[in-house]
């Protein structure tokens, strides 16, 4: 009797691999269940729906991220260093997830249209919670490393690691991983930046 819990991995593995690198509005649940070697009332019975489905995957990424940058936090020696680790997150967790370029988040962001107000999307719901982690823990561990502006530090980080996940996918800074370091090393040690004491 096949494992429910091993079942369902394969379905989100096969669904995150089809998804992000053939897309997601081309890619229908029948190819994903061909993919997972299930059929699609197995798909329909762990997700209920592409939705689901899609909404789960990214949870799963989500997860996997944040744990990621746990550890490179958790590694780095100095507050500034700290702050930075985002960066080394970044090599690591792509090093984990194989050939995938484009970030997941990113590439649902731009494929689904942004929900009209007043109504629910629990994918969407994701993609705030994902933009909100990065946001508000970049700015709480400036706040660590006793910059001026924190929230400033933060919004300008924000757009470095942006920019680094596009630039994976155009292929172009070679290494742009290395020089968005670079770019908030300089960042944090600027005016910006600088070791102002931190109110409680």
């Amino acid at each position: 009797m096949a494992n429910p819990q091993h079942t369902r991995d394969r379905i989100l593995d096969a669904a995150e691999s089809l998804f992000f690198h053939e897309g997601i509005t081309t890619t229908g649940v029948d190819r994903v269940a061909a993919r997972a070697g299930v059929a699609i009332v197995t798909l329909y019975k762990h997700f209920g729906s592409k939705d689901n489905l899609l909404r789960e995957v990214l949870s799963r990424r989500l997860l996997a991220w944040t744990r990621h940058w746990d550890d490179a936090v958790a590694a780095a020696g100095s507050p500034q260093e700290r702050l930075l680790a985002v960066f080394d997150a970044i090599e690591t967790f792509r090093a984990s997830s194989g050939p995938t370029q484009w970030c997941c988040f990113l590439a649902t962001a731009s494929e689904r249209p942004a929900p009209e107000a007043g109504t629910s999307d629990p994918v969407f719901e994701l993609l705030r919670q994902d933009t909100a982690l990065v946001t508000e823990r970049l700015a709480e561990l400036a706040r660590e490393a006793r910059c001026q502006d924190p929230a400033a530090v933060a919004s300008s980080l924000l757009l470095l690691y942006n920019g680094v996940l596009s630039s994976l996918l155009r292929g172009a800074p070679s290494d742009p991983i290395a020089h968005a370091r670079g770019t908030a090393r300089l960042l944090i040690g600027s005016g910006v930046g600088a070791t102002a004491p931190v109110q409680p």
